[in-house]
């Protein structure tokens, strides 16, 4: 498999971008990949959830495709299967949201890590989230659950053309969910800056490599059920009922 330096070889040059001693940005890695930073992220956030586009934001409808295609024991079933669709290596490298970014995404990204931010980023001397071990799971049509909702997708686009017009076909769905195995989060700051960072610690293992008034750098590895912070979208009209 791949390392680190010829994943951001890759991405360098089928970017057009130099890369030198540094990380990968995230908006380089997420226009490489073609994913999108999630609006909102649990543990129960699955494939297939439905989602809304304003022209600047991504929103969730609160709906997953597979409550539209079945119900009962069958519903419960695939439900099931979502919530364990095998995670494998993205194939992507390490990267990190520079305080630029941070500041760009604003509040919801550190969110998305289950960070805590108290205070306006902007006032950081410096702020960065490293993203380390992306892994990726998602629908394909030769895997179940994929085989069954492609399938049942296909029939409810037709027997149901109504409710797949109105909640489906113009929306999007999350076919590809990302996953970080472990962040490292870097803060530093003038003295007396309002600004610090929490963050939950179940399922979190937490190294405080440095932790002063002034300085902060922790890594957190994630060792239960993970949260997806980033997803690749696909429009309902789109979606492969072949």
């Amino acid at each position: 498999m791949e390392n680190n330096q010829q994943l951001t070889d890759l991405l360098a040059l089928d970017l057009g971008v130099n890369i030198v001693n540094r990380r990968p940005y995230a908006k380089e890695v997420f226009k490489w990949q073609d994913m999108d930073l999630l609006p909102h992220s649990s543990t129960d956030t699955l494939l297939c959830e439905i989602f809304e586009w304003n022209g600047r934001n991504w929103r969730t409808t609160g709906n997953n495709l597979i409550g539209f295609l079945f119900s009962g024991e069958e519903l419960n079933t695939i439900k099931t299967k979502l919530m364990n669709v095998q995670k494998y290596p993205a194939l992507i490298p390490d990267f990190e949201f520079n305080k630029d970014s941070m500041i760009e995404f604003g509040l919801s990204l550190p969110s998305l890590f289950n960070i805590g931010v108290n205070g306006d980023i902007k006032n950081a001397k410096d702020f960065s989230v490293k993203v380390n071990g992306v892994t990726k799971s998602r629908i394909t049509n030769i895997d179940s659950p994929g085989i069954e909702i492609l399938r049942s997708y296909s029939e409810f686009t037709q027997e149901q053309s109504k409710t797949y017009r109105k909640n489906i076909k113009f929306n999007y769905l999350s076919t590809s969910l990302f996953f970080a195995e472990s962040v490292e989060i870097n803060l530093e700051k003038d003295a007396g800056v309002n600004l610090e960072v929490s963050f939950q610690t179940q399922d979190v293992e937490v190294q405080a490599k440095v932790d002063t008034d002034t300085k902060k750098n922790f890594v957190l590895k994630y060792t239960g059920n993970q949260a997806p912070f980033a997803a690749k979208f696909t429009k309902g009209k789109d979606f492969d009922i072949s």
